[in-house]
């Protein structure tokens, strides 16, 4: 057997909790002893963490193309991995990205596996049954998956993630297979009575997204850390179908579960009819090609960094009075949605700015 190989490693686990059970140190661990028994030297090792080998094309794999690059200036002489589905489970790529680095004289290996050879048509009808096998189990995983959490949420439990703001997530006793009590989800009272405040005023005062952020902010409500409501969360709070008590996964959608409710399904269904109403829906081609101002997406705030967006306005006219001239302005953008965390104007007169640079 050829000594003084040089190696580069590669190490992958698809998420986070894999991450936190150390699968990448194991890896390591099983490569490093291999490379150890057959007497090579590893020089290199790359460890991709939560990236899918099958939802990730290998172009999109930042590893993958340094190791290619490398490859082709012959830098190392053995690709090794754990497994060989680390370097993907993609059934019409990974095997052709296999096959790319024997082709160019870099050997594969799998410290569990053994070597991948290309030396016949029965080698490449292997090396492709072992991805097809592969893409299978992902798909097979992906549908178990997709099944449990449904059931999950069509038994009223919570199926992870972000917690919506209105809830929160206490032990109630209850333990899971491996015996660890798990968390329940459950509605906040101080959150919601805001929750129930900003569906109200949406649906009964007219109060559109941004208007609500300025009004919660001046009256004291904010947000768990400590700032406005941005007027993007409040459009995807009153998106969000939970509020009714109504649980979720992909198309899954449980029955309502009143102890989960903070808001009545009419008054839900209401704000959903104005939003749409509200919506202005854009033909494709721009009604304008040519704008009115001199610096039109190309000014910032000083003061946060946000760039400067165009507003107009011609005010109100009484009844035969001629038609005002149309104001523009630059307005910061980030200033109108978080306004305590930039202490700049919120805008500026597009004549006199304009002026200043004319």
């Amino acid at each position: 057997m050829e000594k003084n190989k040089r190696v580069y490693c590669l190490y992958r686990v698809s998420t986070k909790g894999q991450v936190e059970k150390d699968d990448i140190p194991m890896q390591k661990q099983y490569c490093r002893e291999f490379a150890e028994s057959q007497g090579w030297t590893i020089i290199k090792e790359f460890a991709e963490k939560g990236v899918s080998g099958f939802k990730v094309a290998a172009a999109d794999r930042d590893a993958i193309q340094e190791i290619r690059q490398d490859a082709e200036e012959r830098k190392f002489d053995i690709l090794l991995v754990f497994m060989f589905d680390r370097l993907g489970r993609r059934d019409d790529e990974t095997p052709f990205v296999v096959e790319w680095f024997i082709r160019n004289g870099i050997e594969v290996w799998s410290a569990m596996e053994g070597q991948q050879k290309m030396d016949d048509h029965i080698d490449k009808l292997l090396n492709y049954i072992r991805y097809w096998q592969a893409s299978g189990e992902s798909l097979k995983t992906s549908a178990r998956t997709k099944t449990r959490l449904s059931q999950i949420v069509q038994e009223g439990r919570f199926r992870g993630g972000i917690v919506p703001y209105g809830y929160r997530l206490e032990k109630q006793g209850r333990f899971n297979k491996k015996n660890h009590e798990v968390n329940e989800i459950l509605v906040d009272p101080d959150e919601a009575a805001v929750v129930r405040i900003i569906f109200e005023k949406y649906v009964y005062e007219g109060f559109g997204a941004q208007r609500l952020s300025r009004w919660l902010y001046n009256n004291g409500y904010l947000n768990r850390k400590g700032t406005n409501f941005a007027n993007t969360t409040i459009i995807k709070m009153l998106k969000n179908i939970m509020y009714v008590g109504i649980l979720r996964s992909g198309e899954t959608r449980s029955e309502i579960f009143p102890e989960l409710q903070i808001v009545p399904l009419d008054l839900y269904e209401r704000a959903q009819e104005l939003m749409e109403a509200r919506t202005m829906h854009h033909n494709e081609v721009p009604f304008n090609s040519k704008g009115k101002s001199l610096l039109s997406g190309m000014v910032y705030c000083a003061h946060c960094g946000s760039k400067l967006v165009l507003t107009t306005s011609s005010g109100r006219r009484a009844k035969g009075e001629p038609k005002r001239e149309t104001r523009i302005r630059y307005a910061c953008h980030y200033k109108i949605r978080h306004p305590q965390d930039c202490d700049g104007q919120t805008g500026y007169s597009g004549e006199k700015l304009d002026g200043i640079i004319d």
